[in-house]
């Protein structure tokens, strides 16, 4: 009964946010701001020219902030003497280009002022970055208003973990509208950028009263792992991709078919039928179109979880405080 219950609030959830969506549009700033688009262009090609890796930093960034509480920039917030915001919560203390997207706001609001959102900001450079190393663009449609509220321990109760089972993973992508098919292929992601250790040393050290390494593991990647992240091992980092690190491609999926997906999330994507037939027949550079295709289907979908729009919100001046 309780999880029927919990399906008809999805349901509710999902019905009530595509209907705040229905009020967005690709040409929302047209009039307001039409130097949008080649402030977002020009300044996100300077970055990551300068750091490639920023792409998967601004990818990570927009994902957390889509899954607590929706689309709406609250995890650029700062925290306060009297509230811990999300950007506090231990997943996020290692998010990257925060500092970028407040300077980038900081250009579109000395062209248009308490014009554009710092939502719409965000999902802008993100589409660029991708692009920039070799992946996919995908439609963008505007007239999202940034939240007032962020607290920490929103980020807990919302965020997938990297420990997690296809179970919870399933469980938690359904409750943002989200299907088994957008799970897999935003999963995807994971072919840029760099981990922490933290995030899944556990499956290197003393993982089971019965296993020293998890089995789901490639015992030969475990041991590159293992030099690479020194039991308690607090601040190395690691390629999600040690082939092509800060190139938007489908290795991930012959990574996570040869067990050298770097999270468990991502070994417990060969636990489902459906998931782990996407992950072998992606696992080819022949699929590329097809998991551009569907990454672009997927994150446009992803990009409008729970938007705030019409008066609901704000126009944040500054992205790291509310007005």
């Amino acid at each position: 009964m309780a999880i029927v219950t919990k399906l008809i609030f999805f349901s509710f959830l999902i019905i009530h946010a595509s209907v705040k969506a229905q009020d967005l549009s690709l040409d929302f700033y047209k009039q307001t701001c039409p130097s949008l688009e080649t402030i977002i262009t020009t300044a996100t090609l300077k970055i990551i020219l300068a750091n490639p890796s920023l792409a998967a930093g601004f990818l990570r960034l927009l994902f957390h902030d889509c899954f607590v509480r929706g689309c709406d920039a609250s995890v650029l917030i700062n925290s306060t003497s009297n509230n811990a915001a999300e950007k506090d919560s231990l997943p996020n203390l290692s998010l990257r280009g925060l500092l970028e997207i407040e300077s980038i706001k900081a250009a579109v609001e000395k062209a248009c002022p308490g014009v554009v959102s710092c939502a719409d900001i965000l999902a802008l450079v993100t589409r660029r970055a991708i692009v920039l190393v070799n992946g996919p663009s995908w439609s963008v449609r505007l007239g999202r208003r940034d939240g007032t509220v962020s607290i920490a321990q929103e980020v807990l109760d919302n965020l997938p973990s990297p420990f997690s089972s296809i179970s919870q993973l399933k469980y938690s992508f359904a409750s943002k509208g989200l299907n088994d098919k957008d799970l897999v292929v935003l999963s995807g992601a994971h072919n840029i950028g760099f981990s922490h250790c933290t995030s899944f040393s556990n499956r290197l050290y003393n993982f089971s009263p019965t296993e020293d390494v998890d089995p789901t593991l490639d015992p030969n990647y475990a041991k590159v792992l293992q030099r690479e992240c020194p039991l308690q091992d607090l601040t190395d980092t690691v390629p999600m991709d040690p082939i092509t690190t800060n190139k938007f491609d489908v290795n991930y999926y012959t990574l996570v078919q040869n067990k050298k997906g770097l999270f468990q999330s991502d070994a417990a994507l060969l636990d489902d039928v459906f998931t782990k037939s996407y992950v072998n027949t992606h696992s080819s550079l022949f699929a590329t179109p097809s998991f551009f295709k569907d990454f672009a289907e997927s994150m446009e979908k992803m990009i409008e979880i729970g938007v705030l729009t019409g008066s609901q919100g704000e126009i944040r001046k500054v992205c790291s405080k509310v007005n």
